[in-house]
């Protein structure tokens, strides 16, 4: 049950950092849970882990982590289009 709450909380975070920053995640619901985790991660490396902890993420540090991620993902892929 914790590893459903993780996929479930991962893509939450996924989907509001996408949001805040007006991008669409590519992969859909898929992508909003890779962003949250890969995320938590960064925004973990970066910031420790403080604030409120669901699904064992971080909840504040994840979702900057996420936003970071989205931020960098969106210029790359911004260059190779243009």
């Amino acid at each position: 049950m914790g590893f459903i709450w993780s996929l479930i909380v991962g893509g939450v975070l996924g989907a509001i950092a996408g949001m805040i920053l007006g991008k669409d995640v590519p992969g859909g619901i898929i992508g909003n849970i890779i962003v949250g985790f890969i995320g938590s991660w960064i925004g973990s490396s970066l910031l420790g882990n403080w604030g409120p902890i669901i699904g064992g993420f971080a909840i504040l540090p994840a979702l900057i982590g996420a936003v970071i991620l989205i931020f960098i993902f969106s210029l790359i892929v911004g260059r190779r289009k243009g």
